[in-house]
């Protein structure tokens, strides 16, 4: 579990999060949203610690990442896996290479047992046909599928996601959500998903986290939020048609009831 406690962040004058309190399960996709600005990526990169927060406690499993040493962060960060919003893979090298870089870096595997890790992630993923490849060769959503498969290839037990499903259409947005649940159940990682796309939030929210202007607005989980009183909340969410109809036809099924 990952738990942000009284967490605030400001950049000069300008105070860009205000006293954010969250807690983050095991064997849960958590999903932080907001509009763009809203301070959901700033959020982000506090708790991975690509930001130093002004003030508030980070803590991993009870471990508070601000007041940790430098080598007590590194150690930590060998048990997180991420997936950037590009996919973010080396496109000199092939994806069997890609999935195999964060073992060459911090497994003490042999080569042999590194290829068989990678394999077996690039399984996981349903691309082992594809490990000889390169990046340019294979599309948008098997680039993210690779980018999964390198992010649990050390086993973390905190994966972070960047807008995973961005630039996907769909279909493959649905796949990769798919993806990510079933990885999050199957290893018990703490997942934090930063997303704005409405289909994943009601597709694998279990634990939402709201944020409105640098502030924690609201949290719930996907079947809380068709029936939430927040307004900011709801003007974010039932900002298109689609979910302004599913919003009227709920609200008429409870009348008829």
């Amino acid at each position: 579990m990952i738990e942000i406690k009284h967490l605030y962040k400001s950049f000069e004058d300008k105070e860009v999060l205000h006293d954010i309190n969250a807690e983050f399960e095991n064997g849960k996709t958590n999903l932080i949203i907001g509009q763009s600005g809203s301070g959901k990526t700033v959020l982000m990169k506090n708790i991975v610690g690509l930001l130093d927060p002004t003030k508030g406690e980070i803590l991993y499993d009870g471990r508070d990442f601000v007041t940790m040493s430098k080598n007590e962060k590194v150690m930590l960060r060998r048990e997180m896996g991420m997936i950037f919003q590009s996919a973010a893979l080396f496109d000199s090298i092939s994806v069997l290479e890609n999935v195999m870089f964060p073992l060459d870096m911090f497994s003490p595997m042999n080569y042999r047992e590194r290829v068989r890790r990678a394999q077996d992630c690039l399984d996981r993923v349903n691309l082992i046909e594809a490990q000889n490849k390169f990046p340019g060769e294979i599309s948008g959503g098997m680039q993210k599928r690779v980018a999964i498969a390198r992010a649990i290839a050390l086993n973390p037990k905190y994966l972070f996601c960047d807008e995973p499903n961005s630039g996907l259409d769909p279909k493959t947005s649905l796949v990769i959500d798919d993806l990510l649940h079933s990885i999050t159940v199957e290893y018990n990682t703490t997942t934090i998903i930063n997303t704005h796309d409405m289909n994943s939030v009601m597709g694998i929210g279990e634990n939402i986290i709201f944020i409105y202007k640098g502030t924690a607005a609201w949290t719930g989980n996907k079947n809380q939020i068709m029936t939430s009183t927040n307004q900011k909340l709801n003007d974010f969410i039932f900002a298109s048609d689609l979910f302004k109809k599913v919003k009227e036809e709920e609200m008429k099924d409870k009348k008829e009831r």
